[in-house]
């Protein structure tokens, strides 16, 4: 079984500095409404890394609550965007799903 996000999403945004993990859903929202000046009420999915970058959360409102999704890798680590800046990138559906996959989005292109 998978739960993934679809590929179909127009806009993921993703936060490029680690967090610290210890935030939850309360922290995450605040980040999103202070720091990247977004509404973290706009069923948009806000993405979220470790210093690590192994563990990534992702954010997001369904209507009713806030969902937060979790995933950790047991031996590697995700193959973070690299960007000049501290803020966002903003990434496809299908992007989020290859980066959840392991694989370096700076070496794949959207089909």
């Amino acid at each position: 079984m998978s739960l993934r996000p679809s590929n179909d999403l127009p806009a993921v945004y993703v936060h490029i500095p680690p967090i610290d993990f210890r935030k939850s859903v309360n922290g995450l929202a605040a980040l999103v409404q202070e720091e990247l000046k977004l509404d973290p009420f706009s069923e948009q999915l806000y993405v979220f890394t470790s210093r690590r970058r192994d563990r990534i959360k992702i954010l997001y409102w369904e209507g009713s609550g806030f969902v937060l999704w979790y995933k950790r890798l047991e031996q590697a680590r995700f193959c973070w965007p690299r960007h000049l800046g501290q803020g966002t990138v903003t990434i496809t559906g299908q992007q989020l799903n290859w980066l959840l996959d392991g694989y370096d989005l700076a070496r794949l292109r959207p089909a």
